[in-house]
């Protein structure tokens, strides 16, 4: 499918194969009235796609409507959605109509649909199933012809889960599922966009354009993006407006990266009264990190001992012996082997026994750098899991992280 027309009408950049999948399922589904769920993190861009939608069906000559749920208060909810009849509530002189009477025949964007009332899901939940609702004050049934469009940023089983969000709702909305990847799933994007939106700036403030050293681009790339493209936006912003250099450097660009000039501690155990949901996904990464290396080290130091009291028996020699034959290697160059054979109590032993820890220090030190982050952090998850039957508070507890960062790390690495 040739996305780039798309791209191109509604601004999109990127070749991301998440991008360019949530982008082709929007063109398939656009011809349908079947109701899309759009999920993912804020500033991914979600509202993109319910324009996409509506501009390629049927009813892109009728009403688009966007509607942020999140900044109507919950008590005019019910009017500003189906409208109210005169004399309804104090304060309502005239009848008025609500947006699912304005945009009939056309389509409704509702952002943020995971803040909405549970008393007014009910009634989005009638729209749904039959085309029906009723104004504020009226007890006439009115119909409506409206493709409802939802997105959210919320995780919304949890939200299912805490009693916020309904289920048959959520089924409802979620008929066709579109992901949006978040900016740091997307880091051949990233340069492209910073492009994009220096060009925009530079016409705009009719300043000379900037440009990323080698250096600077990379740290662009590593960086996490807790805003995802709106806060890479106003980075550039910023960075066109009160740099007088053009030529980006990474010591310039770090001051605008305000995470990456923070402390590189470890994550700590915070008290239960609040704040340990703030942890982020950097500071579990480094707590991962340490752990792993306190576990070696004790390893290491376990194994010392047993090779310097001459605890190790001649079955578990054997035993290592036939893993290192089904490897294919030759035991007898490895110093671990050899200091199994040798006397601990000679000095031939306790040279061994020294080129062995020696050799498996720097071994271990080579593994602690080349361990992937996400792959170690997927496999603690999943044993907190294991170990507490599926309990996410008492395995959020073991891991030291909120359990609204568990929540989200379950659902990132599709952990049942």
């Amino acid at each position: 499918m040739n996305l780039q027309p798309i791209k191109q009408r509604f601004s999109i950049i990127g070749n991301n194969d998440g991008l360019n999948r949530a982008l082709e399922t929007a063109v398939r589904v656009a011809s349908t009235d079947l109701s899309i769920l759009v999920t993912g993190e804020s500033g991914v861009g979600k509202e993109a796609i319910p324009q996409i939608i509506h501009s390629q069906s049927p009813r892109k000559h009728n009403s688009y409507i966007a509607v942020n749920c999140g900044a109507i208060p919950s008590g005019t909810m019910d009017s500003e959605l189906f409208g109210h009849v005169k004399g309804s509530f104090t304060g309502a002189g005239t009848e008025r109509k609500g947006y699912f009477e304005e945009a009939n025949g056309g389509t409704i964007f509702l952002d943020e649909v995971a803040e909405m009332p549970l008393e007014t899901q009910v009634k989005l939940l009638r729209v749904l199933e039959a085309g029906e609702f009723l104004k504020v004050g009226s007890s006439k049934v009115q119909k409506t012809d409206v493709r409802i469009v939802a997105a959210t940023n919320v995780d919304i089983s949890k939200a299912i889960d805490e009693g916020k969000f309904r289920e048959d709702l959520y089924y409802r909305l979620n008929t066709v599922p579109i992901h949006l990847p978040a900016l740091r799933k997307r880091k051949e994007d990233i340069h492209l966009l910073f492009r994009k939106f220096a060009a925009d700036f530079s016409e705009k403030y009719r300043t000379p354009l900037i440009r990323l050293t080698d250096e600077a681009r990379e740290m662009l790339e590593r960086y996490y993006w807790h805003g995802n493209i709106r806060q890479l936006k106003n980075i550039t912003e910023q960075l066109n407006v009160l740099e007088e250099e053009r030529n980006i450097d990474a010591q310039t660009l770090l001051k605008y990266l305000p995470d990456l000039s923070k402390s590189n501690l470890p994550a700590t155990r915070q008290s239960a009264s609040g704040s340990d949901s703030d942890l982020n996904e950097r500071e579990i990464l480094y707590k991962i990190l340490f752990d792993l290396r306190n576990e070696m080290n004790d390893l290491k130091k376990l194994v010392g001992d047993l090779l310097k009291d001459g605890s190790i028996s001649d079955e578990d020699t054997q035993i290592i012996k036939e893993l290192y034959t089904e490897a294919e290697t030759d035991p007898a160059k490895d110093p671990e082997y050899q200091a199994l054979q040798l006397p601990a109590n000679t000095s031939e032993g306790y040279a061994a026994q020294a080129e062995f820890q020696d050799s498996n220090f720097h071994q271990h030190q080579e593994v602690e750098e080349s361990l992937n982050l996400e792959d170690q952090e997927r496999i603690l998850i999943k044993k907190a899991l294991e170990k507490h039957n599926g309990k996410r508070k008492y395995a959020a507890e073991e891991l030291g992280v909120s359990e609204r960062t568990l929540y989200r790390k379950i659902k990132e690495y599709e952990l049942s």
